[in-house]
């Protein structure tokens, strides 16, 4: 009967997908500010490429 408390009363998983999800969403909050920094960056290499042309 004291294993079932003391299993019950454990939270140490509960913490670990805490953390586990903590971290995907700063991984989604990465990924969304990279894809808009190189489409940036795309777009300004695209101008220097046409302004290279055009000269």
């Amino acid at each position: 009967m004291t294993k079932i408390r003391n299993f019950l009363r454990n939270n140490k998983g509960a913490t670990a997908i805490e953390y586990g999800l903590i971290a995907a969403l700063i991984a989604v909050a990465a990924i969304a500010a990279m894809q808009g920094l190189g489409n940036q960056l795309n777009k300004t290499f695209g101008n220097v490429t046409s302004n290279m042309k055009a000269s």
